[in-house]
């Protein structure tokens, strides 16, 4: 009965596995063939069933681009990213149509701490992870040379390997902690309506006191907090948003998705 019920198992992996391959053949086909609408539907299809991966989104994002959706392209291509850091088409792709979306909020967070966070999130954290792993075991190697070692120069290049190693390992650490809490971190949004008028309170303004200001696709905001309110019946659902260091407004949450 347990073989049975394996080989059931089996079958129906290997089936999914033809039915993902050839859904995402169709995809590609569809893409070549300039038909995006239906690339992009049977991409999203492909996320929704048989799970997603960095270049599944890299695909989604050009399929949008293409069709020019600036706001879900830039999504999928920062999705792309945070799977997978090292995919330069998606780096690349993410930085060239940024240049080509209507805002241009000004800057976020401190320039050290932007620099170390761009330096560590373009390496993936389970890559730290192992630099950190081999910098502590040749450290080890340092220490025992050090201690064991009865040649005077092997001791200094211990000791002084020892160090450097040391602050290796350390650094690493903290690369591979930024790295995994940029790739699970949920708390920015990127706009997808064409544009949308963001507000001083979490309802729709009344009158220009109430208006912060006019984003539009493809602007990256960073979530703080977020309400639900209830008018007349109707739930609408607001974030308490980021725009850069000296701009924070609210906006409705179906003008934006979540990276």
């Amino acid at each position: 009965m347990k073989r049975i019920i394996s080989t059931l198992i089996l079958i129906t992996a290997v089936f999914n596995m033809i039915s993902a391959s050839s859904l995402t053949q169709e995809a590609d086909s569809a893409y070549m063939n300039d038909d995006f609408i239906k690339a992009a539907k049977l991409y999203e299809e492909i996320a929704a069933n048989e799970g997603t991966s960095s270049n599944l989104f890299y695909n989604l994002g050009n399929a949008y681009y293409r069709q020019g959706k600036l706001g879900l392209a830039i999504l999928n291509y920062e999705r792309a990213l945070r799977l997978d850091p090292s995919n330069k088409d998606a780096r690349t792709n993410l930085a060239f149509v940024n240049s080509k979306i209507t805002d241009e909020p000004g800057d976020r967070g401190m320039f050290i701490s932007n620099t170390v966070n761009g330096f560590a999130c373009k390496t993936p954290a389970n890559t730290w992870s192992l630099i950190a792993i081999g910098s502590f075991v040749l450290l080890l190697g340092a220490i025992a040379l050090y201690v064991f070692s009865s040649n005077v120069r092997l001791r200094k290049t211990g000791f002084f390997g020892g160090i450097l190693l040391l602050g290796a390992c350390v650094l690493a650490n903290i690369m591979a902690s930024i790295a995994t809490r940029y790739s699970t971190s949920h708390n920015e949004a990127i706009i997808i309506e064409p544009s949308t008028l963001l507000s001083t309170s979490p309802r729709t303004p009344k009158d220009r006191s109430e208006e912060a200001m006019l984003l539009h696709e493809g602007t990256k905001l960073e979530i703080l907090d977020s309400v639900t309110t209830r008018i007349d019946s109707v739930t609408t659902r607001w974030y308490d948003v980021k725009v850069d260091n000296n701009n924070r407004a609210w906006v409705r949450a179906s003008a934006v998705e979540r990276i």
